[in-house]
């Protein structure tokens, strides 16, 4: 899951020589990857406020990663996350239309995003109308740009307030004034073109913005970097979602034959994928999340939600700049079991291949990815949810230093949460029951439906293959309705030749939409 941006970008799979890394074709597997500290920029190491955290990073001993034992550097160890007084990011600007409102779901509330265009701004309100609590957003954006509910016509400002409730007699008492009329909502802003919210519509939080903001990533609003986002809802929660992502032993043997195995000094091959020990080391661990380093390569968990690793590559000639980039994972707790993941990899070098390519031939190579490994995944937290999620580190066995991110976000949680997500009482805990495996990895409702340039490209390639599909019978009615010495033999042969192709088109078009916008099954064994 470290690795999403395959086949049409730049590889990060770090080869001998630098002319060499454009040639590869991934791009995400930086992530992954031992990078060599000649490749990335060096950094302060500021052990004054930190020290090495020698305990994820020394020998290959069970006692030495036991996560129970406190050894880790941690600041505050007393204090409790709050995850009700964070920012959380809700969906990229691109994968929203403004015409609409959307349905969300953060941190088990479910939430209504649209866009106020008296105020020009995107709003998150609770989805559920005061009045008989139908979901807002099913509603729509009336023509004086409120929201408005369509089952008996309540509407909204972009503050919440009720500005018309039709049942309400003209000359009666202004009932769409009182409080009880208003909807929640909640703080919003926009940041590196992403919608985030504040779970919490006190007033005492409208003006959090101004006190404490979302993560910013300076990158995402440089105009020389590119930065094609993406945004998957898995059906695992964000807990396995985080401790995939910071795991880059899995890559080579999860996603083989879809990516290439990270690199590593001294390798000995000996299995098929090439899997060997990768040097992780443990920088600071503290409330606020936790930083690590590989061969010099740095990586930032900023808690709760985003998981960022940067890299740079010396220049291909000596008068051009130095080419940088960024793996970026903002990973959004949706509910016990669900998770959503907006990824992009913003980057200053091989931008032409990204103005060029539509954004939705990435995300083909970018689901394949994700869905080698999604089974796998779900099925693994109903085994930790058997043992009790707070027993984590008594049931898996992390004897390497190649999970000593796994081990760090797993005591950030244990350390300032108990061991899993405050949901402030909301479930019960129990997780969602398992569909079928068609149902469970069906691409269509955790991605293309929430994909502005996924799901025109599948309504497209779908009319194309009905049009296909027209011209094969128009094709053969023609030939069947022209009399025999009205039409050349050369003229018939044409258009039975062409309703053949067009027919076999279409099937290859029918199968070609199934695999990549609803199931694609990937069976490990057969690999």
């Amino acid at each position: 899951m470290e690795a999403l941006n395959a086949s049409f970008v730049p590889s990060p799979h770090i080869p001998a020589t630098p002319a060499q890394v454009l040639r590869k074709s991934q791009f995400l597997h930086f992530q992954f990857s031992s990078i060599p500290s000649s490749f990335v920029q060096s950094y302060d190491r500021n052990k004054s406020s930190s020290k090495i955290l020698t305990t994820l990073s020394s020998s290959v001993s069970t006692e030495t990663l036991d996560p129970t034992e406190p050894a880790l550097e941690t600041d505050s160890q007393q204090e409790t996350f709050d995850w009700y007084a964070q920012w959380y990011p809700v969906m990229p600007v691109c994968d929203l239309d403004k015409r609409v409102p959307h349905a969300k779901k953060v941190m088990g509330l479910d939430l209504v995003v649209w866009w106020d265009r008296n105020e020009n701004e995107w709003k998150v309100f609770d989805d559920t109308c005061p009045h008989r609590l139908a979901p807002l957003s099913e509603g729509r954006i009336d023509q004086w740009g409120r929201l408005q509910c369509v089952y008996h016509g309540w509407c909204f400002n972009g503050s919440g307030d009720c500005k018309f409730i039709p049942q309400a007699p003209p000359d009666g008492p202004p009932v769409h004034t009182f409080k009880k009329a208003c909807v929640a909502a909640y703080p919003t802003t926009v940041q590196n073109d992403i919608v985030w919210f504040w779970p919490n519509s006190s007033p005492e939080y409208k003006d959090i913005l101004s006190s404490k903001k979302p993560p910013y990533i300076a990158e995402l609003d440089d105009p020389s970097y590119i930065k094609t986002m993406g945004n998957r809802e898995f059906p695992f929660g964000y807990e396995i979602l985080i401790e995939n992502l910071v795991d880059p032993a899995h890559v080579p043997y999860a996603h083989f034959k879809l990516l290439p195995g990270p690199p590593a000094k001294n390798r000995v091959k000996l299995d098929r994928e090439g899997g060997a020990p990768i040097d992780i080391t443990i920088n600071k661990l503290d409330k606020e999340g936790f930083h690590a380093s590989r061969f010099g390569g740095i990586t930032n968990f900023m808690a709760p939600c985003v998981y960022k690793s940067a890299f740079s590559l010396p220049p291909k000639k000596g008068n051009e700049p130095q080419r940088r980039g960024l793996l970026l994972f903002f990973c959004v707790p949706v509910g016990p079991g669900k998770s959503r993941l907006i990824y992009t990899f913003p980057r200053n070098f091989g931008v032409w291949m990204d103005r060029i390519m539509p954004r939705w031939v990435f995300h083909l190579s970018q689901n394949r990815i994700l869905d080698s490994d999604l089974y796998l995944l779900h099925l693994e937290e109903r085994r930790i949810m058997e043992v009790g999620p707070t027993n984590w580190q008594k049931a898996c066995f992390v004897p390497t230093k190649s999970d000593a991110q796994v081990v760090a976000f797993r005591r950030w949680l244990k350390t300032y949460s108990g061991g899993q997500i405050n949901w402030g009482g909301k479930f019960s805990g129990a997780l969602p029951p398992t569909p079928p495996k068609e149902q469970l990895m069906d691409r269509y409702r955790s991605h293309v439906v929430n994909c502005s340039s996924c799901s025109l490209a599948y309504k497209s390639l779908n009319a194309l293959e009905v049009a296909l599909q027209v011209i094969s019978f128009g094709s053969i009615g023609a030939v069947a309705a022209t009399k025999q010495n009205a039409m050349s033999a050369a003229a018939r042969t044409s258009l039975v030749l062409m309703a053949i192709l067009c027919f076999a088109a279409s099937r290859w078009l029918a199968h070609f939409i199934y695999k990549n916008f609803h199931f694609h099954d990937y069976n490990h064994a057969l690999l």
